[in-house]
């Protein structure tokens, strides 16, 4: 489970922090940290350190380094988990698990995601599948292949970008479906050469802020 006391910047601020420290060995530079989350100066970096070192999450070392103390995703002592790349909205024409669309590694219980499986976790824009489950800012854990059955909320990957869509194949058309309360979402009509890019198995809120 998510930590609820967190921002969605502190939260995925925290991850970018965490990542940098654990495959890099130091923390990301306030630079690097402000212009990951889009902020305009440095001191807004300064700034989400200081709430998550507040909140628990960071401590400083006595050389004045950063490291992390809390995770940022709730888990029992006995549970496995499985860390699966986030890798954001879409893949701006690279491959959806492409280095450079990864924003964060994120552990994910066992009990969702089965090893053995190549999963990753995309974030929801719109809402296009609110009625299915999948609202606006929602990261829905994907498990990658490339065939679906009628009915499968699957991710495609259509013009470089990814869309979630429900999957439905009539003859040699595919049907991706929207499941939307607003009725100005339409059906996307492809020919039978499409791929499948993975099948949503869960989504998860966003933390909001």
């Amino acid at each position: 489970m998510a930590a609820s006391d967190l921002s969605s910047s502190d939260f995925k601020g925290l991850f970018f922090i965490r990542d940098a420290i654990r495959y890099r060995g130091q923390p990301p530079t306030l630079q690097a940290i402000s212009d990951y989350l889009g902020f305009k100066s440095r001191r807004s970096g300064a700034l989400l350190i200081a709430r998550l070192i507040e909140k628990g999450y960071l401590a400083r070392t006595l050389s004045g380094s950063l490291r992390v103390i809390k995770e940022p995703i709730e888990k029992t002592p006995t549970e496995r988990t499985v860390e699966i790349p986030l890798v954001g909205t879409a893949p701006c024409g690279l491959p959806l698990l492409a280095e450079e669309n990864v924003e964060a590694m994120i552990p994910v219980s066992q009990r969702i995601v089965r090893p053995g499986a190549i999963y990753f976790l995309l974030r929801a824009v719109g809402t296009s599948m609110n009625q299915a489950g999948i609202n606006d800012g929602d990261l829905v854990i994907v498990r990658q292949q490339p065939v679906a059955e009628n009915g499968d909320r699957i991710v495609a990957l259509i013009d470089d970008s990814a869309t979630i869509k429900e999957f439905r194949r009539q003859g040699d058309k595919i049907m991706l479906m929207p499941r939307s309360s607003d009725s100005t979402h339409r059906p996307i009509i492809l020919d039978r050469d499409f791929m499948v890019q993975g099948i949503v198995i869960d989504s998860i809120p966003y933390p909001e802020g």
